[in-house]
This record gives C-alpha cells, structure tokens and sequence, in this order.
C-alpha cells in the first residue's frame, strides 16, 4: 500500500482546491503529477473552456451506471453537452474517487482530514455538485415557511410560501416536486414559482426529498410501493398537501401538482393516484406512472421508455395536464413525454390544435393543445427544439434550468387556474 506523506497531503489538497483532480489522483497513486501550467497558458486554458461552456446549451444528469450507483450532476451549472458526461460530471465523479480511495491510504490522519474536508466541500457533504443552498430576499409581508410532515409512511420536510398579498382570503395551492440533487430553496430559486405566487396570488408548498429516502434525493418514482394511493411516497406528499390545505385557505378544487425529472414522474403518479386531491398535473421532463417499476426498468425507461405498462397505469381517467420535455434530453428520452400524455388522455380522443413559435431567448417549441367537448385544454404538450434536461424558462439562480426556453413556471399556472374557467365550445 502506498503510504503518503504529510506533504504529500498537503500537496493532494493543494491540487484538490485547484481542481487539478488528475494530478492529485496521480499524487495519491504514488505517481508524480504535471507541473502546474504557466500564467499564460491559465489564460488561454481558462478562455477555451469559457468559450466551450459558452457553447454548449444542453443540462443533464448523468445516471449511476449501476443501481448501487450515483447520479453525477455538472460541477458548474449549464456545461454538460449532449455527447456525453462532460468535464465537469467527471469532475463530480474523480471527487468521489478521491474520497473512496482515501479510505485505503496511509498517512497522517491530520493531513488526511484536511484532505477530506476539501473534498466534502465541493461534494457540497453528500448533495451532489451544482446544488445551490439559495436564500432569496423576501418581499415585505411574505413568509417562506419551514415545516416537517409525519404519518406512518415517515417524514419529510416541506416548504411553504405564502405572498404578501394574502390577506386571508382563499388561494389556489400549487405543490412543486423538486428533481435529483435538488432542494426547496434551490427548486424554488430555478422556477420563480414564489415571484409568480406573489403576482397572481396562490400558495406554494415544496416536499422535499431527503438522503435518507434517496441518497441523491431523488423521489423513489420507480419503486413498486412508491406508486401507490394509501403508502409510501404518495401518501407523504398528500398527506402535506392536506396538512397545507387544513393551515390555510385553500380554495376548493384548485389545488395542483408539478414537478421537474424524478420530480415530474412523482407529479404523474400522484395525479394518477389522487386524482380527487389535484386538479391538474404538470410534468416537466418526467415519466408516466408506471414507467418503471425498480430500479433496473427505471434505467430502461429512461433510456427509451416505459412502454405499455407506463401508459396503461394511473386512475383511467383523463386528468388534466400540462407537459414540457426536451427534445435533446439525454437523461430522460422524450418518449417519455409522449407516453405522460397518453396517459393523461386515458383513452380519450379529444380535437387537438398545434402551433409553432419561438421563445424571447431564441428556443424554438412545438405545442399540442387538447380539448375537450366542451373547449377546456385537457392536455398541453410542450417539445423544446434544442433542449436538454432543464427547466424550461428558469432562472439561473437554480440548478438545472434553461432560461433561453418558453416560462414553463407561467404556462403551468397559467394551465392550471385555466381548468376552471374552461372556454365555451367554438362555434
């Protein structure tokens, strides 16, 4: 075994805060590592990667490649490319080689433990890179609350947001569903959904995922008993969507759900599970309910699709739905999208109208609108030309956003408070 000296160490760390990953792997190995590059060439190394960074639009997770396995996010927001893990997802994946490499090196443990502590910190101590821990300013009068929710299915944290301009009157509640890696705040920082809460007045409450569920805080959507009214997953987010709904006033029948990737996925489930508790379901780079039903189909699925059992699955009632999917989404394959609405059409034939347009930051779309017999948008399917897996319309004061995309956070509340106020049939 190679015993590493405290300098060694000190070196190791050195390189770590760098970002000189490959040579602090060589110095622990035993090996010698590069010289450091020059000030000149820092430059022009630092201005290729800006420009390559510049260049490339696409967001994605890049699954575990095994089920044990954990899902590797980019290092820096918005550098992953579609060929590929990109520098930074390697980046993410070298640290945790460090760490686990650690664990068989002589040395002194001080040394060791400073080593360690650098590495935990740009593993952001077990969040996966590129989660953001964001405290937005308030507006005067708003409260963005902390709560924990328990029933016999265990516990889970939420946040709750409440605008300034309620003054206790009855609101609509829309319940966001965070992705991998991804926190309340940081969700809530990415959609804008509490700027949007404050303009056009409705509550928002955010479950959140714990490491302890899922150590890369993913919703469990492709377990079998995560799919289910009455258990697991399901009853924990009704249960603090009730526990909302009985706090405050919530207007009856305008509650709604929406939610990005394993998030999106847990939105479907959870319409098609409750169907009597949300109105309608917005899902956002996501899987039908179903898709998967372990984590090996939930690889599958990913990769190509749930099949018959992801669009056969759910109550077998249309529910009202708003989707939106990339259509260069390398984590999530866009089929997905199409079997969400099917899905949500549960057999229905309703008359469809599609349209064309481009979005203030040059991304083009295709919409699909269904209506039913009496006018009412049943289902909007949205395909962003040229996206990856983000949030379509975000803010990059979260992670996994893509702002140059049509505001999915607007359209869906704009989907959502529409059910009610269905147009009448055209002439």
């Amino acid at each position: 075994m190679h015993h590493l000296s405290q300098a060694d160490m000190m070196e190791a760390t050195r390189l770590t805060r760098e970002g000189r990953l490959g040579d602090a792997m060589a110095l622990l190995q035993g090996k010698r590592h590069t010289d450091p590059p020059s000030a000149s060439g820092r430059v022009a190394e630092e201005t290729t990667q800006t420009s390559a960074q510049s260049a490339q639009t696409l967001i994605d997770l890049v699954p575990p490649s095994a089920p044990d396995g954990t899902w590797t996010a980019p290092f820096m927001k918005g550098t992953a490319s579609a060929g590929g893990p990109s520098a930074p997802s390697a980046m993410s994946a070298g640290l945790h080689e460090l760490m686990d490499r650690m664990a068989g090196l002589g040395g002194r443990d001080g040394a060791r433990a400073g080593l360690h502590k650098v590495l935990r910190r740009k593993l952001g101590d077990g969040v996966a890179p590129g989660v953001r821990q964001v405290r937005s300013p308030l507006p005067q009068g708003a409260r963005f609350e902390e709560h924990v929710y328990s029933n016999e299915a265990g516990s889970r944290p939420y946040k709750l947001y409440v605008p300034s301009t309620h003054r206790g009157q009855a609101l609509p509640l829309v319940v966001m569903l965070h992705g991998c890696t991804q926190s309340p705040d940081d969700f809530a920082a990415g959609t804008r959904m509490n700027e949007l809460a404050e303009e056009l007045g409705f509550f928002v409450a955010y479950p959140g995922q714990t490491p302890a569920a899922n150590l890369q805080k993913c919703w469990n959507w492709f377990n079998a008993a995560d799919q289910r009214r009455g258990q697991g997953e399901p009853l924990l987010i009704a249960g603090i969507t009730r526990e909302v709904m009985h706090g405050l006033p919530v207007q009856e029948g305008r509650v709604y759900i929406a939610g990005l990737s394993a998030g999106g996925a847990k939105a479907a489930i959870m319409g098609a599970t409750y169907p009597d508790l949300y109105a309608a379901v917005g899902v956002h780079s996501g899987l039908a309910c179903g898709a998967a039903r372990d984590m090996a189909s939930a690889f599958s699925a990913m990769k190509q699709g749930g099949g018959v059992a992801g669009v056969r699955a759910g109550s077998g009632q249309p529910m009202p739905t708003i989707i939106f999917h990339g259509d260069r989404d390398t984590t999530v394959h866009p089929v997905n999208g199409d079997e969400v609405a099917a899905q949500a059409r549960a057999g229905a034939a309703p008359r469809t109208e599609v349209d064309r347009g481009t979005s203030k930051g040059g991304m083009r779309f295709t919409r699909a609108v269904h209506r039913d017999d009496t006018g009412r948008a049943m289902l909007e399917q949205w395909v962003l030309h040229g996206a990856g897996h983000a949030w379509s319309g975000g803010s990059t004061a979260g992670t996994y956003t893509d702002p140059r995309g049509p505001d999915a956070s607007r359209e869906m509340v704009r989907f959502f408070l529409d059910q009610d106020t269905a147009a009448k049939p055209s002439a």
